[in-house]
This record gives C-alpha cells, sequence and structure tokens, in this order.
C-alpha cells in the first residue's frame, strides 16, 4: 500500500519516513512539520490537506546574497536596523500559502511581518537585518517550501510568467479544438459508408487524444479553484465550469469506449478554449487599466530644489535627478533616496516599516523614500531619480491605512455565491425532468445549463467599470488610492472643508504687518524658522521674508495647530497663535493672523486677508443641493462673516478647531450614520482625513504626500469637484445596468438550456462573448460619462 507524504501529499515510494504517527517522502518535509510544530503553528495543516511543497536543496544556491551591492539593489529599505524586500514566490497558490507566510515572525521572532499580494504571488517582509540576513530569511523560505524566484535583470517577473502560462493552455485549446472539429466533420456531414465502416473509431480516439491535454492541462485551473473552494465550504463560480467539463468528458469517453457515439469532444474543447479566451481577454484589459494607473498617473507633489546659487524653486517629484539637492521640510516626506547633507534629521518611518519609533539622522548618512522628517528642515542629496510606483506602493498599503471595505464589491461576491446555487438548483431540476420526458437530451441540458449561466459577466462589471474610471480620473488629476474609494464616493452625504490652504489659495494672499518692527537679526531667525515648516500660512509668510538671508538653527519644534518655536544661539522665536505666543490681547481677532514672539517679547502680528480658490461660491452651490456642507478650521472666525455671504446659508460653519477635533467632529457626524467626505491640505488634517469615509487631499505646490488619505485632488482642478463626485455615482450606476444585462443573458440563455434547444458548444461560444461584451459595454459607458467631465 502505497503512502503519502503528511506535507507535500506526493506519494512516499522507498524512502518513507515516520515520525510522529505521520509519514513524510523526505527528511526536508519532516523538518518544515518539526518547525511547524515547534512554533506552535500545525494548524497550518488544518486550512488545506497536504499543503506544503516539497523543499528543494538549495545549498549554496543562493551564496550571492553575501555580496551587498547586489542585495542593495534587491531591498526596497534598509536603515542599518530594518530591512524590507519584496519577493517573488511561485508556488502561492492557496489560502494555506498566505496563513503560513503572513506568520513568518511565529516561525523566526526576526521577520517583524509580512504581507502576501496573492494575484502577484509576491510576499513584502520587513526583517531585523542584525537578527537575520537576506540569505538566510531566502534559505528559510525555501527550507518550508516557498522557494523565491531571484532575478536582477527582471526582478518582477511573476505577471508576465502567468501571462504566458495562459497563452500556452489558450494554444494547446485551440489546437486541439481546431484538430477535433476537422475530425468531426464526417459526423457532421454524415458521411455513413466512409466514417461507419472504415475510420470510425480512430477518429473517435483521436479526438479523445486531443481532449485529454486540453482537459488536465488547459482546463486545470477551474478544477483546483472548484476542489479549493469546495474545500473551504465557498461555491466559486468555477464549480459549475469544473462540473460541466467533468461531465461532457465522461459521458464522451464513455460513448466511444462503448461505442455508443462519437461523444462531445467538439463541444468540450470549445467550451475550454472559449472560456480561455475570456479570460485572457480580462486579464490583458485589466493589466493594461493597472499599469495605466501605476505608471501614467503620477502624484501631483513637489518638492524644493536648491540650485547651485543657492535658490530654491518647486519642481515635481518624477523631475528629480541624481545629484539634485533637496530642501526636506518639517513633516515633509522624503520622495527619493539620498545622502543627509545638512540639519537634524529625525525621520518616521513607520509608513514604510511600521515601526513608530523615529530615527535619528546625521550628516553623510543615507535617508530613504517614504520617510516623515520631524525635526526641522534639512537638505539632502538624491541618489537617484524617483520612483513613483515606489509611492504608489506605499499609498496603498493596507498596514498604514484605515480599511474602508466597499459593501459594493461584497454585494457582487454575494451575487456571485448565491447566482451559483441557482445555476446547480436549476442544471438538477432540469435534468432530473427531462430524464422521464426523453432521456437523450438529459445531458445536453445539464451541461448547457452549467455553461450559460456561469455568473463571470456579473464578476466582471463591477472591476472594469471601476478600474476604468480610476484611469480616466487619473488623467484629471483627482488621484484615487483604489477602486473601491469611487463606490464610497458614490455614497457620500456630507462633505467637511478645511479652509487654510483647501478653500484658500496658497499662492496668493494680502499681507499686513501690525506691532513693533522687526530687527534684521529677528526677521532673518523668523525666516529661518518658517522655512523649515509647511503649513500654507508659513509658506507665505516664508515668501514675503524672500530678502532675508537664511540661519541655521540650534533648535526647532512645530506644534500641531499651534505654532512655531525655534532657538538660534542666545535668541528664541515664537510664532504662531496668540495663546501660544502667550499674547492675551488680539486686536486683529477678526482676521486670520499669525503672532510673532522674540525672546519672550511679544513683537506683533502678520494679518492674513486671503485670497478664495477660483469658483468657490459655483462649487459650493452645486453642492448644495445634495450635501450636508460645513467649513471645519483651526483658523479663528475672522473671516466667518464674509465666507456666510459668499457661501450658501445651509453651510455649517465651526472655527478654532485643533486636529483632535476635527478627527471627533468628523466621528460624531458618523455616529450619525453620516458618509463624510473630509477635504484638507493633507498636514494638519491627517488625522480627520484618515477617519472620514473618504479623504482627500488637496495639492498646490508642496509636497502634502500622506498615507492617510484617499484621494490627492490637484487644486487646479478643485472647482470640478462635483463632476468627479457624479461620475462615481454614474459608474455604480452603470456596474447595475452590467448586473441587469447579465441577468436578461443568463435568463434568456437559461430558457433554451433548460428547454433542450441549446447545444453546449453553442452555450461555451456565447458565455465568454457575454463578459467581453459586458467588458466593453463598461469601457465605453465610462468613457461618455468622462468625456463631459472638462
Amino acid at each position: 500500500m502505497k503512502s503519502t507524504c503528511y506535507h507535500c501529499g506526493d506519494e512516499c515510494g522507498s524512502t518513507t519516513i515516520r515520525f510522529d504517527e505521520k509519514t513524510f517522502c523526505c527528511n526536508g518535509c519532516k523538518a518544515v512539520f518539526e518547525i511547524f510544530s515547534s512554533n506552535d503553528l500545525s494548524c497550518y495543516y488544518d486550512l488545506q490537506q497536504s499543503p506544503g511543497a516539497i523543499p528543494r536543496e538549495v545549498e549554496g544556491k543562493y551564496d550571492f546574497l553575501d555580496n551587498t551591492s547586489i542585495t542593495e539593489k534587491l531591498l526596497e529599505f534598509d536603515d542599518g536596523k530594518t530591512q524590507i524586500i519584496n519577493l517573488y514566490i511561485p508556488h502561492i497558490h492557496c489560502s494555506s500559502c498566505i496563513w503560513v507566510l503572513e506568520n513568518l515572525n511565529k516561525l523566526n521572532p526576526a521577520a517583524i511581518s509580512s504581507q502576501v499580494n496573492f494575484g502577484k504571488k509576491t510576499v513584502r517582509i520587513s526583517f531585523s537585518s542584525d537578527r537575520i540576513s537576506l540569505k538566510e530569511l531566502v534559505l528559510q523560505l525555501s527550507g518550508i517550501g516557498y522557494e523565491p524566484y531571484i532575478s536582477l535583470e527582471d526582478y518582477s517577473t511573476g505577471s508576465k510568467k502567468i501571462s504566458r502560462d495562459i497563452i500556452y493552455k489558450l494554444g494547446v485549446a485551440g489546437f486541439a479544438f481546431g484538430n477535433v472539429m476537422f475530425l468531426s466533420f464526417p459526423e457532421y456531414f454524415e458521411v455513413n459508408e466512409y466514417w461507419l465502416e472504415q475510420y470510425k473509431h480512430l477518429f473517435r480516439w483521436l479526438m479523445f487524444a486531443f481532449s485529454v491535454p486540453t482537459v488536465f492541462y488547459s482546463g486545470k485551473d477551474y478544477f483546483i479553484s472548484a476542489y479549493k473552494g469546495l474545500r473551504s465550504g465557498l461555491l466559486n463560480i468555477d464549480v459549475p465550469i469544473a462540473l460541466g467539463i467533468s461531465v461532457l468528458f465522461i459521458r464522451s469517453t464513455a460513448e466511444i469506449i462503448f461505442d455508443l457515439g462519437s461523444g462531445f469532444f467538439d463541444s468540450l474543447t470549445g467550451l475550454i478554449f472559449f472560456l480561455l479566451l475570456g479570460r485572457f481577454f480580462q486579464q490583458k484589459t485589466y493589466a493594461f487599466l493597472s499599469f495605466e494607473r501605476d505608471y501614467r498617473s503620477y502624484f501631483p507633489i513637489a518638492i524644493t530644489k536648491i540650485d547651485p546659487d543657492k535658490k530654491e524653486e518647486s519642481i515635481q517629484v518624477y523631475d528629480i535627478k541624481q545629484g539634485d539637492r533637496l530642501l526636506i521640510r518639517n513633516e515633509e516626506l522624503i520622495p527619493v533616496d539620498g545622502i543627509l547633507i545638512n540639519g537634524n534629521a529625525l525621520v518616521d518611518y513607520s509608513f514604510v516599516t511600521g515601526e513608530s519609533n523615529p530615527v535619528q539622522k546625521s550628516s553623510g548618512e543615507k535617508l530613504f523614500a517614504g520617510g516623515k522628517q520631524l525635526s526641522g528642515v534639512i537638505e539632502m542629496e538624491a541618489l537617484k531619480s524617483v520612483e513613483q510606483s515606489y509611492l504608489t506602493q506605499l499609498w496603498s498599503n493596507d498596514v498604514f491605512s484605515k480599511d474602508k471595505t466597499s459593501r459594493f464589491q461584497t454585494l457582487t461576491d454575494s451575487i456571485s455565491k448565491r447566482f451559483t446555487i441557482a445555476v446547480l438548483a436549476i442544471a438538477a431540476i432540469a435534468s432530473l425532468y427531462w430524464m422521464f420526458a426523453d432521456p437523450s437530451k438529459v445531458l445536453n441540458v445539464f451541461t448547457a445549463v452549467l455553461i450559460i449561466a456561469c455568473p463571470c459577466a456579473i464578476a466582471l462589471a463591477s472591476p472594469f467599470t471601476l478600474g476604468n474610471l480610476l484611469r480616466i480620473l487619473g488623467k484629471k488629476k483627482f488621484y484615487l488610492k483604489n477602486a473601491s474609494v469611487i463606490e464610497q464616493l458614490a455614497k457620500v452625504d456630507t462633505i467637511i472643508f478645511d479652509k487654510t490652504g483647501t478653500i484658500t489659495t496658497n499662492n496668493t494672499a494680502n499681507i499686513l504687518y501690525e506691532g513693533n518692527p522687526l530687527s534684521e537679526e529677528e526677521a532673518v531667525l523668523l525666516k529661518s524658522t518658517l522655512r523649515a515648516s509647511n503649513h500654507p500660512l508659513s509658506r507665505q509668510l516664508y515668501e514675503l521674508l524672500a530678502e532675508y538671508d537664511i540661519r541655521t538653527l540650534d533648535d526647532y519644534k512645530e506644534y500641531v495647530g499651534k505654532g512655531l518655536e525655534a532657538h538660534a544661539g542666545s535668541h528664541k522665536i515664537k510664532v504662531g497663535s496668540a495663546a501660544f505666543v502667550e499674547q492675551s490681547s488680539n486686536s486683529g481677532s477678526d482676521n486670520t493672523a499669525v503672532h510673532i514672539s522674540a525672546d519672550d517679547h511679544y513683537k506683533g502680528q502678520f494679518i492674513f486677508h486671503n485670497e478664495y480658490r477660483q469658483g468657490l461660491p459655483e462649487l459650493f452651490n452645486s453642492l448644495d443641493r445634495e450635501y450636508e456642507l460645513a467649513i471645519l478650521s483651526g483658523d479663528n472666525e475672522g473671516e466667518k462673516a464674509y465666507l456666510q455671504q459668499m457661501l450658501p446659508v445651509n453651510t455649517s460653519f465651526h472655527f478654532n478647531r485643533k486636529p483632535d477635533g476635527k478627527l471627533e467632529d468628523i466621528k460624531s457626524l458618523q455616529q450619525q450614520d453620516k458618509t463624510v467626505m473630509m477635504i484638507g491640505d493633507g498636514l494638519n488634517d491627517a488625522g480627520a482625513l484618515a477617519q472620514s469615509d473618504v479623504g482627500v487631499a488637496i495639492s498646490e505646490d508642496v509636497n502634502v504626500f500622506s498615507p492617510a488619505c484617499d484621494a490627492i485632488l490637484d487644486a487646479s482642478k478643485f472647482r470640478f469637484l462635483p463632476d468627479y463626485i457624479k461620475a462615481s455615482k454614474k459608474a455604480i450606476g452603470i456596474i447595475k445596468w452590467s448586473f441587469l444585462l447579465s441577468l436578461i443573458y443568463n435568463i434568456t440563455g437559461l430558457y433554451f438550456a433548460v428547454t433542450g434547444q441549446l447545444q453546449p458548444v453553442i452555450a461555451a461560444i456565447l458565455m465568454p462573448l457575454s463578459s467581453i461584451s459586458i467588458v466593453v459595454f463598461t469601457t465605453l459607458a465610462t468613457n461618455m460619462i468622462c468625456r463631459k467631465m472638462k
């Protein structure tokens, strides 16, 4: 009696190893089982029977990872203590794979965290480099059956391999389908003498031979998916397909064995060919949409570049070149890897590593993209151009963003599941009926029902509609984190606006100074302090003081929502609200003002008469018809009367709100079952943006990139916000129409299938055509609704 390996499921043969009352095919599988058992991970085997892969002998294979020049090219992040790498693992194939790879920290505490991207078969691992090397990590992965594929020339080849795989399967199925159809011609044309007397059996067995690789190679993914779904207690859309293929193959094989007929090999090979053709079209189209979003829709963020003459200019991040000298202000994100030149760097890498402890850096040390500067202004030299796709990955990292799951996607999954149950029930009832009415039609009816009613078109409607709109909105300079944000956007009923830097523009403002004149030394210290801040008022005031020089600060602190404090030599300066600079009397209380104190003596205030964004009244009047609107600002009520005259009467105003207060206000609205969209500048509003159902950061000419937001809106497109919301609502309408079209198609097809009027091969052709038609409909419809957007 042959025994199978408890870990990988392969036959043990003559090298059977017994351990802990279990059978293993080799010492490698036994070692993996021991690792899991000793680390309390035995429940891995509860997820799927024999889920592992045979560990391969990899001794010496990864010695090249001892070379630091090679590992630097592979690592995403390396600060000397923590390293991050994204590895392609070809063996990832099921939920148990995901489970064990995301629990690496239990196998080895040096692995801080790990995330699996099942679609791309990759795992992103953060690990302590002082406790385990990259080579040791790779060897451990190989030891438990998940050997990574590493190529320096083409590191991310996972998706290409998948594409080639489906092409191979499509080629085999197409070749078999064409030949089976050719061999079926004698029967089609009823060439009785020739067919029956001489070559009948030869042609039938040739058709069988062509169908075997088609079923067991080209169609194997449907069986694997259906099997895994059933083992997990799920009825996925591949269950009825796999059942239909099985019935066709078994019945056709039985017919030629017992000489009952020629079977349905033409229908069988045609079914698999057209199914794969539809899947190939789906993958290629969606890959195109993803490509456009990831690499062409650049975020409209900028960074300050210092030229050789010490002049500062704002450039877009993707214009950064190797060797450029960059100015990074307080709370600003580091866009590229570089070397620290000047300043005290205290960098928060939590967006990258998940570790919240800031890292102190000295001049000459390396800084990594994705870190946030927390201690004043620094200067750095870029080591390479920006990886915009890396910022996209950082922004989309689920670990550092609030889960705002779309209910609509769940609805799609729910429909697919119920639809599958209904299809199986209809197939069983129809077959039972024809078993008594006309047994010769039972097989055709059963298979036709399973094929024609596959809910593929339903499953495609949502991702293609939202994916295409995601791409189009990116071209319109409205950049969304993912497709589910569109669905949330369509549900919004309350819109909250920050004031400074959101409904006001940072580019123009009328600034007046009231108070005791500033000495030149105080003005220099003030400018140097403002230089480190990214707040809109600080940036405007900094430009006003352009004539003064820059002085190196000894200490700098920014108190969010309050102000700035800095020291240089024996002098101290405070900039911010009246309360922050300890000035009780506020003669300019009716205006937005920045107060100044030098060496604990109050000097005066800069009064800002804000310039509001173009089209602001029209935008609010347009939104007022459908939404509750509010202004939520940390400023005083100086311009409340002016705003009340300019904006709709139903707009509510809330001033003097600290960042925590904004967050609590939004939470309070959500507790009233409101779906809230918050629009801010991405700086002091990070908490509010994260709390809201949809957080939108306005980007003008500063680096306001923040993983806390769900969307980034170019400031020049601010007045078109109602059009973007309207487009999202229409997109949901398109999905509903797609559901209706799919339902009509399935009801019509089911009628002909149940009544025995539909041949399986016709059903196999119509099913992928319906999926393709849904994709074409959603693509054209989303293009049409966006064509009107300016």
